[in-house]
């Protein structure tokens, strides 16, 4: 099952197993937030873009029984992915499709699902100190696609009303409440994620909604760590449950 340079890793609160490789990819903490965050309700058709390894895929599983999709454009992370799947006898039920983002409107039918996730590469392409191993360039950085893309991409998998859910850094907010209006996807409900109580705001989730009415909830702000750096009681609910 594992191949070189291959560890198998816990997802301790949905009882999962996932395989990381730090050379190619291994999931952050933001990926756990956002399947914290998105909303599954029972009859939502789910795909995830940028999908990685397939981290999202696997804790959204745990909302439900409906079969989930991902989108990622590096076959060596499809490959772990698919066999994260058939570890966790998931394989029935979550699906990968190895293709660039951008290719979604030549392979799949307009207004097909009704929840797209998505944690994008956060990093403009000519940005400092950029990752040095091509695989992790491609993943944190929009060097294959571009935070438009995404969006352009989800507009075209999201029905009417459905239901974008995204992760990104805090710094690149307006950005991404921009584009989202621009691709006709309305920002409802916003998140802002610090470290610590006295830190900046790192990481921002936001949930969208296709075609939706204009109004912004802000929510009560999300703290990782408590003041003396353990995980606050949010955090381990999260990684627990």
């Amino acid at each position: 099952m594992l191949k070189d340079n291959e560890r198998l890793d816990s997802l301790i609160k949905e009882n999962l197993k996932i395989i990381q490789n730090d050379d190619v990819f291994s999931f952050s903490t933001d990926a756990l937030l956002l399947g914290d965050f998105a909303e599954i309700r029972k009859k939502d058709k789910v795909i995830d873009i940028c999908s990685g390894n397939g981290v999202i895929p696997l804790l959204l599983s745990y909302k439900g029984n409906q079969p989930i999709e991902g989108i990622e454009i590096q076959p060596q992370l499809v490959d772990m992915a698919q066999r994260s799947f058939k570890y966790n006898q998931l394989d029935g039920r979550l699906y990968m499709h190895q293709m660039d983002v951008k290719s979604v409107f030549q392979h799949f039918k307009p207004s097909q699902y009704s929840v797209v996730t998505c944690n994008p590469p956060y990093f403009k392409e000519n940005q400092l100190h950029q990752h040095q191993k091509e695989a992790h360039k491609i993943a944190r950085h929009e060097i294959l696609c571009k935070l438009e893309d995404c969006l352009m991409a989800a507009r075209h998998l999201l029905k009417q009303g459905g239901r974008l859910y995204m992760v990104h850094r805090a710094e690149r907010m307006m950005d991404v409440l921009t584009e989202m209006r621009r691709a006709n996807i309305e920002p409802k409900r916003l998140t802002l994620v610090y470290s610590k109580l006295d830190r900046d705001a790192q990481t921002i989730l936001v949930e969208g909604r296709k075609s939706g009415n204009q109004g912004l909830d802000i929510t009560p702000p999300f703290y990782i760590y408590q003041k003396d750096g353990m995980y606050s009681e949010e955090m381990k609910g999260i990684y627990y449950g």
